[in-house]
């Protein structure tokens, strides 16, 4: 997800959650802020896996040269 669609969802997340607090969501926007947390949750485990792929573990003896 780009940076300003990561934006725009986290954006009327956050919109629909003010509204459901204050007046209520109808069916569509339940139906809407469901599929929007899919998204997020989908996008911030995609980015997690990606910082998870990328992590590498290295020997202390290695790292002094040592190995």
């Amino acid at each position: 997800m780009k940076e300003s669609e990561h934006e725009e969802t986290v954006r009327r997340i956050n919109e629909l959650a003010r509204k459901a607090k204050t007046e209520g969501l109808s069916e569509a926007e339940m139906e809407e802020r469901n599929k929007l947390r899919t998204k997020y949750i989908q996008s911030f485990k995609a980015s997690l896996r990606t910082q998870l792929d990328n992590i590498k573990f290295v020997d202390e003896d290695e790292e002094k040269g040592q190995g």
